[in-house]
């Protein structure tokens, strides 16, 4: 009858597999987004220029913002140059950046990561950042505001035009693409250069006041994005990272700014330095303006809904005749602290690695310390998952003796309750003397636990939040270990040692309890099937750690039982 039973839980077992493997191979997969497959992006062509920081007054068209001074009376029109500029958008690549470029304003309105392909197994089609379409809006944006500012016309942002409408780095360790606008006797150029191995996009503006007046303008730059989905983060696993603003002030540090901070209220925040970013999982996008200048930080929402976070630089003037430049930075890329760092102050902490960051920071550079003798991920938290067990190792060898105590002591705990029947008083009382008796503390299995729980959470944030572990192998089958294992093998093992180890902790005195235990092998199996593989290696490989250390004192302590004749 058992041998009839345990083949018929192996075939459920198998067929339950199966099923799982099936429902993946239809559902489980990843969509592209449709950007990674479109070409196409929308020009913006819209005016969403904020306010001025020094200004009460709040003018719009529509529901956007312009940065219209008190004292501005008169209002340049569009030059008839503006009428034969090119209207299509300007594509340029690197060998790390695809982007396109509004000649309307001169906004990025679309940015692909050709290093980072949107699935492994679509190498052809890099991940899309920035997008202007039908499905997404998340841009960035820069002009010049201000009284004399060009972003600012009753008739629209400036119309740029280019001598090519294509730009590639080719060879070259730099590349420089400017944008020509002029107006009443003011000639602009909207410079952006682009160096090789490089995520960080230099947006120049070089101004020439040919006029008889002086000019007066503000330089801004921001990061327009509606509320749609991160498309880096995996809705399969159920774990959502950040996706929001954040800003950074040498008094405030690192601040986010939730969408729903931006929906209860506007932000105006005066930071010397500084930078303004959008977040999401593994990649960041941010405006780092000069660290000289005093710089105004702001959010606000646009008339259709989209979040907008950026700065605003103080008013530069110009008698007729000078000429000046004005600059910021625009990062878009992946999340590597070494690069963000070199930026600017603070950039780094874009990874997010939650309220025990001091914890989790210290994992990782030695997670990539270990990299970098292996080369490779997978063996890498192994021996992470292996250096942390040793420290731990005096305090988990303390819990487990605890358990083997409390495992050789269950008959008696047995037999008290059967001694007892229903008198929880009297059982509470044996059971307290026998610990007494025989030097156990009940709670000596739990407490070295808990103090360890923080570093588990911290190295489970920490391969979360790691960009470098996206479409990393690790061997065979395990081609990415930011995505779940494809053939389920890493959870069912993890499952598996979970049973094992269960074998070898004291059975509960409450025999419900008992089965709620008993059953926690196959729910934590069925909840890590979608987990990064990555993250339940960590698991597999420590449980199995455990059950060496715990299985090796337990013998030690059941021998030392069986010699004194107990």
């Amino acid at each position: 009858m058992n041998m009839q039973r345990n083949i018929l839980i192996a075939a459920l077992l198998v067929i339950t597999y199966l099923m799982v493997l099936q429902w993946n191979a239809d559902y489980g997969q990843t969509e592209l987004p449709p950007a990674a497959v479109s070409n196409q992006s929308v020009p913006s062509g819209s005016s969403d220029v904020p306010a001025l920081p020094d200004s009460n007054v709040d003018n719009a068209i529509g529901d956007v913002p312009l940065a219209v001074e008190p004292d501005t009376t008169d209002i340049p029109v569009a030059s008839a140059a503006d009428a034969t500029s090119n209207t299509g958008l300007i594509r340029v690549e690197t060998d790390t950046l695809i982007l396109e470029i509004d000649p309307t304003g001169g906004d990025i309105v679309s940015l692909k990561l050709p290093a980072y392909p949107v699935r492994i197994d679509r190498p052809d089609l890099p991940f899309p950042m920035l997008e202007n379409s039908t499905t997404m809006t998340y841009v960035a944006q820069s002009g010049l505001t201000g009284r004399n500012g060009p972003d600012v016309r009753t008739t629209g942002r400036p119309l740029y035009s280019s001598e090519q409408q294509q730009y590639e780095l080719g060879d070259q360790e730099e590349l420089v693409v400017d944008l020509r606008f002029s107006e009443n006797n003011v000639n602009y150029i909207k410079r952006f250069t682009f160096k090789r191995n490089d995520y960080l996009i230099g947006v120049e503006y070089l101004i020439d006041n040919q006029s008889s007046e002086s000019w007066r303008g503000n330089l801004y730059g921001q990061i327009k994005r509606d509320n749609s989905p991160d498309p880096s983060s995996s809705t399969a696993t159920g774990m959502a990272t950040y996706l929001g603003g954040a800003y950074w002030s040498a008094d405030d540090s690192y601040t986010k700014v939730t969408l729903s901070d931006m929906d209860k209220g506007a932000l105006k925040q005066t930071v010397q330095g500084g930078w303004a970013a959008w977040i999401q999982h593994y990649f960041v996008s941010a405006w780092i303006p000069s660290s000289e200048q005093q710089h105004v930080y702001q959010t606000r929402k646009d008339s259709l809904g989209n979040y907008i976070i950026g700065f605003t630089s103080p008013a530069t003037e110009l008698a007729p005749g000078e000429q000046t430049r004005i600059s910021a930075d625009f990062y878009a890329g992946p999340k590597i602290q070494d690069s963000l760092e070199a930026i600017s102050p603070g950039l780094e902490l874009t990874v997010d690695y939650g309220f025990i960051w001091f914890i989790a920071q210290p994992l990782f550079w030695i997670l990539s310390f270990i990299h970098g003798f292996i080369g490779n991920w997978g063996w890498s938290i192994i021996l992470l998952t292996l250096l942390i067990k040793l420290v731990f190792f005096p305090l988990s060898a303390t819990s487990y003796r605890s358990m083997a105590n409390m495992r050789r002591v269950a008959p008696k705990l047995q037999a008290l309750r059967e001694q007892y029947g229903d008198d929880r008083q009297k059982m509470s009382q044996g059971m307290m003397e026998l610990y007494k008796k025989e030097k156990i503390n009940p709670l000596g299995g739990c407490l070295p636990i808990l103090v360890q729980m923080p570093v588990f959470i911290a190295l489970y944030w920490t391969l979360m939040e790691s960009v470098e572990l996206r479409q990393a192998e690790w061997l065979g089958w395990i081609t990415d270990l930011s995505i779940k294992d494809p053939f389920f093998i890493l959870p069912i093992l993890m499952g598996a040692t979970m049973f094992i180890q269960q074998q070898l902790n004291p059975t509960p005195p409450d025999p419900m309890q008992a089965k709620v235990l008993k059953m926690l092998p196959i729910i934590f199996t069925f909840f890590f099937l979608w987990f990064p593989s990555g993250l339940v290696l960590y698991w597999v490989v420590n449980n199995v750690l455990s059950i060496a250390q715990q299985w090796y004192i337990t013998r030690q302590i059941e021998k030392g039982a069986a010699a004194r004749g107990e």
